[in-house]
């Protein structure tokens, strides 16, 4: 991962070389994302009970050990592309204050194209998204260890939620009040975006606080500390649920708070995916610029630069061919994971082909004009 900056008169006008890296592992996270979502939503629509082998239980999309840890990449990467993003205008208040007021409107952009992608794939994750880049108009200029304490809070707050609620359903207490979801009410677009939804922020601002740190930290030799700190995350999350968990007898209360399922916004859960996200960046990075002039890595550089139009082409074909044309049937592990191929075999040549004659993808065009 190396940032490089020239002093050459003929080239200090020129805009900052892409980072690699960051492309790279986009791609490689919007792959696992859609092998995820494929399988998930091929069992929503009733693909049938497999044998339980170790296959099923790691692509297991709900509970499953890479259970939207490649989403969690996803966020990361995002967070870093901000700083990315900003870094030109660090020192220059009102070319900031542009920056800010950017990433806000590309937040309401993507939010109100989420609700509209929602329609035809709920659950996914560009609202969240759209309510991260909004979040990070305000926190951008913030010192890095205030953004890491939002994120920690974020992570907190989800777990506190979590805890709270699980102690009143042993109490036999209910609270419909914060059930609420979707976006047909004003409290259950607020409720949905940051406790109930698929990605909301409690916890998943932990991860894309983290990504603006990251950013602001890229230089050479950092790959290796970012892969230490994950893996130490990684692991001592993994030892403290497995300890509570086995010497939890009472309640289940311990277990829950010490849970490792996304879905139940604990603490191990934030952490561990955390810090897998980060030995996922930067070994991928660290990779992609070891290997920055090969095909394969200009494939996914290219793919990750239009992620937007990828993602949400994603989704279109899947109701095109399993709900509209009934090409693809729910038949199980196998299907999906063929499916998924299918689909990036195509996607990544069309990626390729339409950078080498446009700078953005479509959507990512209309999305610049939009928020220029």
């Amino acid at each position: 991962m190396t940032v490089t900056a020239t002093t050459d008169s003929a080239t200090a006008t020129r805009p900052p070389r892409r980072e690699i890296g960051p492309d790279v592992v986009r791609a490689v996270a919007l792959i696992g994302v859609v092998v995820m979502n494929y399988h998930g939503y091929l069992l929503l629509r009733g693909a049938r009970t497999e044998a339980d082998t170790v296959a099923t239980r790691l692509f297991d999309p709900f509970a499953g050990p890479l259970s939207t840890r490649f989403a969690a990449t996803f966020v990361l990467v995002a967070g870093v592309s901000v700083t990315l993003l900003t870094r030109s205008a660090a020192g220059d208040t009102a070319a900031m204050s542009s920056m800010r007021w950017r990433l806000v409107r590309r937040g309401i952009v993507l939010y109100v194209a989420g609700i509209v992608l929602d329609t035809a794939w709920p659950g996914t994750i560009l609202p969240f998204y759209g309510a991260m880049f909004a979040v990070a108009g305000l926190v951008v200029t913030w010192r890095s260890r205030w953004i890491l304490a939002a994120g920690t809070a974020a992570a907190l707050a989800a777990a506190g939620i979590s805890w709270w609620r699980y102690q009143q359903a042993l109490d036999g207490q209910t609270n419909t009040w914060w059930d609420a979801s979707g976006f047909s009410t004003a409290k259950g677009m607020l409720l949905d975006v940051t406790v109930n939804g698929t990605h909301p922020l409690l916890p998943w601002l932990a991860f894309f606080c983290t990504g603006i740190v990251v950013g602001r930290l890229l230089r050479p030799g950092l790959g290796v500390a970012l892969i230490a700190v994950g893996f130490t995350l990684f692991g001592v999350a993994t030892l403290v649920a497995d300890t509570v968990r086995g010497g939890d007898t009472g309640s289940g209360l311990a277990s829950e708070l010490a849970s490792d399922n996304p879905f139940d916004r604990g603490l191990m859960y934030t952490t561990s995916a955390l810090g897998t996200s980060l030995v996922a960046f930067a070994a991928i990075s660290l990779l992609a610029e070891q290997f920055a002039t090969s095909r394969a890595v200009d494939v996914l550089r290219r793919a990750g630069q239009m992620t937007l139009t990828l993602y949400v082409l994603h989704a279109l074909v899947f109701n095109l061919v399993v709900d509209w044309l009934d090409w693809v049937r729910p038949t199980g592990l196998d299907t999906a994971l063929l499916f998924a191929l299918g689909y990036w075999v195509v996607a990544l040549g069309a990626a390729r082909m339409w950078l080498r004659h446009h700078r953005r993808g479509p959507l990512e065009t209309v999305y610049r004009r939009l928020t220029a």
